[in-house]
């Protein structure tokens, strides 16, 4: 009697965790992405609310406030009256920026690298490292499609 013991060989095991490692690798950078897109999404919306409550605050005094430094420098002026609680910080935990004059404004979003990259372009933008631009009630500079680690 020849017995046939079950299992796999070393080579059959070997190939499996080959194949485990290449989908984890794969799933782990889309990951990223994902959370990188999601902290976009989340710095737009914040931008789009504080823009509204400014908007507000301009139609009730016929001057947008004046100013240049961090949106948290604003809640004096339009909490809780225009807005519950001004938003401060980006999708990346970074200060949302202000310049404001009587007749325009401009929110800002160093994006993903942290660091001011003026002169904007005009128009969709593919790299997570760069700004995000409002000015008066529209975006400058926006991210769209498909982006980049740049």
């Amino acid at each position: 009697m020849i017995r046939h013991e079950g299992g796999f060989t070393l080579i059959e095991l070997l190939v499996v965790v080959a194949i485990i490692g290449i989908l984890a690798a794969v799933a782990v950078a889309n990951l990223v992405g994902a959370v990188q897109r999601g902290r976009q999404s989340r710095t737009m919306a914040d931008m789009r609310i504080a823009a509204l409550a400014i908007e507000a605050y301009e139609t009730d005094l016929s001057a947008f406030p004046r100013g240049s430094g961090t949106l948290e420098s604003l809640a004096p002026y339009l909490e809780p009256t225009y807005i519950k609680k001004v938003p401060v910080s980006d999708g990346w935990n970074r200060p949302l920026l202000y310049d404001g004059s009587a007749k325009s404004y401009t929110l800002l979003s160093c994006g993903g690298n942290g660091t001011v990259d003026a002169p904007w372009g005009h128009g969709p933008t593919t790299g997570f490292q760069e700004d995000i631009v409002f000015v008066d009630g529209q975006f400058l500079q926006w991210p769209e499609g498909l982006q980049t680690e740049n």
